[in-house]
């Protein structure tokens, strides 16, 4: 029952999005009618050699997400395929046995998994983007841009930078050197998951101190302290800094998909972590949520991620974990070992005490 376990990480998720509500005359051709390259085990590797930039859906003919996918996917293939220079999008049947070695090869865990394939597959991302028409153009025309993109302006900065999402900004004296080369190879590593810039005037930003030394990397987020910075350029360091600062310091695991890709870094984590469970839409929420946010804040230096969790969203947890609901509000505490603490009927005014209780316990 390792807490990295990505079957039960798929469990949970997957409830919580459910709850929200072969051509012969190429080596891979779309077929006829089709924008999208249909794509199998034999065409597969001499199709990723030919495009050094080309997304591949890997799909189910049975599955009912993949069949609501494929009009978007193609309508999108033919807008992409205007595109200078042209978008390819391609598709294979993972489920066919002869291709299921493919899905076995690049990991492919459900359907549809769609992945980005750089560089003739020197470079593989997960897709992260929309699954609507319009979304898939508009995510895949960055994703063929620079990594990074240059803020030259306070206007620049507008019309990059949504105070809804995660923004990451490199401030430098110059464009060159060690640190500027690091922070472009973790702009392009990281690129699916986050948009970049790069800077030579932080009062372009709109967040922050304008007062700083330079290199400076700058990490705006819609939530806690809203603005991070790092001056440690190594690419290690970064990508870990990236990493600490860009979930909330308390998860909330219910309906709500925006909230879907903290919780797939939550449970994807192996720190210890801190899972509170509870009603969301009755009994004094406000009071657990402030005093839960406070004890994450006190316990910020431990190594150890916080989550909230509704009743209504958690059930897969409360499957997985051998939970009742009769047992709410409660406390689950798994550590990197999978050991489980667990404290149930708790008040809002034991949450510090009994993580005091913990600590000490844990050593």
């Amino acid at each position: 029952m390792a807490i990295r376990s990505k079957a039960w990480i798929s469990l949970l998720l997957a409830l919580a999005v459910a709850l929200s509500a072969r051509a012969e005359e190429e080596p891979a051709a779309a077929a006829e009618g089709e924008a999208v390259l249909t794509l199998d085990v034999d065409s597969f590797d001499e199709a990723v050699a030919k495009h050094p930039f080309m997304v591949v859906e890997f799909y189910a003919p049975w599955c009912g997400h993949c069949k609501k996918l494929a009009p978007e996917y193609e309508n999108a293939a033919k807008a992409l395929s205007k595109h200078d220079p042209p978008i390819v999008l391609a598709k294979v049947d993972a489920n066919e046995e002869k291709n299921r070695p493919l899905a076995t090869k690049y990991e492919i865990q459900g359907f549809p998994t769609i992945k980005i394939f750089r560089d003739q597959g020197k470079n593989i991302q997960e897709y992260k983007g929309p699954r609507e028409a319009d979304g898939i153009v508009d995510y895949l025309k960055k994703q063929v841009g620079p990594a990074s993109k240059e803020i030259k302006s306070p206007e620049d900065a507008t019309a990059l930078i949504d105070d809804k999402k995660i923004y990451i900004v490199g401030i430098f004296a110059e464009f060159s050197g060690t640190e500027f080369t690091n922070f472009m190879e973790v702009a392009e590593k990281l690129r699916s998951d986050y948009d970049f810039g790069h800077t030579l005037h932080a009062n372009h930003l709109p967040r922050g101190d304008a007062a700083v030394e330079r290199p400076l990397v700058r990490l705006l987020k819609p939530f806690d302290e809203l603005v991070v910075d790092s001056k440690d350029f190594d690419v290690a360091a970064l990508m870990k800094f990236i990493d600490a600062s860009t979930i909330p310091r308390v998860v909330t695991f219910d309906k709500n998909p925006d909230n879907h890709p903290y919780l797939m870094k939550f449970f994807q984590s192996s720190a210890p972590k801190a899972m509170l469970f509870l009603n969301f839409s009755t009994g004094p929420f406000d009071s657990f949520k402030s005093a839960y946010s406070a004890a994450a804040e006190e316990f910020k230096d431990k190594e150890i991620k916080f989550l909230i969790g509704d009743i209504e969203a958690s059930q897969g947890a409360f499957q997985y974990f051998g939970l009742k609901e009769d047992q709410t509000p409660l406390i689950l505490i798994q550590d990197g070992d999978s050991k489980k603490f667990l404290k149930v009927h708790v008040e809002a005014d034991q949450i510090v005490a009994w993580l005091k209780e913990y600590f000490v316990s844990a050593g």
